[in-house]
């Protein structure tokens, strides 16, 4: 019984056991669990951003601990996405 994923964007399902060799999967984990970190960042980053706002901090402060312009800081956090 073969089980695949509606949204499976690995490509696993396109391989075949009987014709591919096994692989250690360290490095694929690694990458999936990089991927994950990357995205749980973003998300803490825009609350941070999203708390200093709250607290009355401008877009130059906010700018200024990012290393960027306060209008590159706006941008990119101040729109918020839909």
């Amino acid at each position: 019984m073969t089980t695949s994923h509606i949204n499976d964007i690995t490509g696993l399902d396109d391989l075949d056991p009987a014709t591919t060799p096994a692989r250690d999967a360290t490095n694929f984990r690694r990458i999936i669990a990089a991927r994950d970190k990357v995205n749980e960042a973003k998300e803490e980053l825009q609350a941070a951003v999203d708390a200093a706002r709250s607290s009355g901090d401008s877009w130059t402060v906010i700018g200024a601990a990012l290393g960027i312009s306060k209008q590159a800081a706006y941008q990119r956090f101040g729109r918020r996405r839909a």
